[in-house]
């Protein structure tokens, strides 16, 4: 290759213009079935087929493969835990005894309960990796994470807090978010109905009912209305929670549930739900803060100080996917039972074996493939959950005309 004045000139021009592009506030429109996009490292950050389908151009779009679902969450629930960097590997140790090592590179998150200690050189580690380090209560609550420099693309945060500000783009966006949670509700109980007697006729009268909640929600002309809508719509569905689980002599397996209630819960089905709650708003704001957007400015929820609410928001559709479908599972399959539960003070909580088991049984759920109902390639619930907040960066941008919510089939 000769360096004339030409290759120069070319060059030159092509730098220019990669800076003009870098000035403007919306990124350029995805390629068109380029075979560049496949082998590109930015595929599932770009989400360039998404895009265009969702703009009505383009059939189908290409799967996405996940860009760094190399890692599992690791776990540490011993509050007299002391955890240090040696190398690459995590040394978890109690009263200076080994106990349990994991390898840096082989994790995604790391979760601690309670006091447990995690030394300066291995959080800089994390830092480095981008890691997040997650801290939660003795009881499983959702205290905070830590990250290093966090997400430098300002302008999505930008875009975010200016639509948050737009009253009718509120509605709009939780229109959607309640809508899906309540056709979700739905056909978790259509699939998980335990007793078949006359469930035609039941569910045929149930239906009728989640449908008129469903044009309750698209007409609802104010957040407060909403509110409503969706509360009612809970009522009915956790009236009929008891029904998906297996019955076995007194109450179902055991457990007993006949309402909702928290803060604390008061019984083991309860502070199932509570902590699957939990754990899944710690798994959207650890998504939501990985693509630059701030779990605590919503949309929905109302905001107030400590509050993850657009954690909140997003969580609201796949609260049955993926919180109350692991508590159905994990009492259907007995992988929790009556004897893992503790009573004090009014509440009731998991103890630190079943707490263990449960949440082998949570995580099993976010590494499960499904096909998404829109774009139809399979895809792992874990990296779902960074495909709708990427997509939700795309509708708060403008570059696509509503935010496709998960409704599964």
């Amino acid at each position: 290759m000769v360096f004339d004045d030409d290759l120069i000139a070319l060059s030159l021009a092509a730098a220019f213009e990669m800076r003009e592009m870098a000035k403007t506030d919306r990124p350029p429109g995805p390629l068109e079935d380029s075979p560049k996009c496949a082998r590109c490292s930015l595929l599932g950050i770009c989400l360039p087929d998404e895009v265009r389908f969702l703009n009505h151009l383009t059939d189908r779009p290409r799967p996405v493969f996940p860009s760094s679902e190399t890692g599992f969450p690791l776990y540490v629930q011993s509050p007299r835990a002391y955890l240090r960097k040696d190398g690459d590997v995590i040394i978890i140790e109690e009263k200076k005894v080994k106990i349990a090592e994991a390898r840096i590179g082989e994790i995604s998150q790391l979760v601690v309960f309670g006091s447990t200690a995690v030394t300066t050189p291995l959080l800089h580690e994390c830092f480095r990796r981008h890691i997040p380090v997650t801290y939660l209560s003795y009881g499983g609550w959702f205290l905070g994470h830590t990250v290093g420099t966090g997400h430098k693309n300002v302008e999505t945060r930008t875009n975010q807090y200016r639509a948050s500000f737009d009253a009718k783009l509120c509605l709009r966006l939780a229109r959607g978010w309640v809508a899906a949670k309540i056709a979700n509700c739905r056909t978790l109980l259509r699939r998980n109905w335990k007793n078949t007697e006359g469930i035609e006729d039941h569910f045929r009268s149930l239906s009728r009912q989640f449908r008129h909640d469903l044009q309750q929600a698209a007409k609802a002309g104010e957040i407060e209305v909403l509110l409503g809508v969706e509360g009612n719509a809970a009522r009915r569905y956790f009236q009929h929670f008891e029904h998906m689980l297996i019955r076995a002599g007194a109450g179902a397996n055991g457990f007993q549930f006949d309402n909702r209630n928290r803060r604390p819960p008061k019984d083991p089905v309860n502070a199932m739900l509570s902590f699957a709650y939990a754990m899944l708003t710690r798994e959207w704001t650890v998504a939501l803060s990985a693509v630059g957007l701030d779990p605590y400015r919503g949309f929905y929820h109302q905001m107030r100080f400590g509050r993850p609410a657009l954690a909140l928001d997003m969580m609201e559709s796949f609260r049955p996917l993926l919180a109350d479908s692991v508590v159905i599972t994990a009492i259907n399959n007995r992988e929790v039972t009556g004897t893992d539960f503790i009573q004090n003070a009014g509440g009731c909580n998991l103890t630190t074996s079943g707490r263990k088991r449960f949440i082998a049984t949570f995580e099993r759920r976010m590494s499960q493939e499904i096909t998404h109902p829109i774009f139809q390639y399979r895809i792992s619930y874990r990296r779902l959950l960074e495909v709708q907040s990427r997509l939700l960066c795309r509708f708060l941008s403008g570059e696509i005309p509503r935010y496709p919510n998960f409704i599964t089939r």
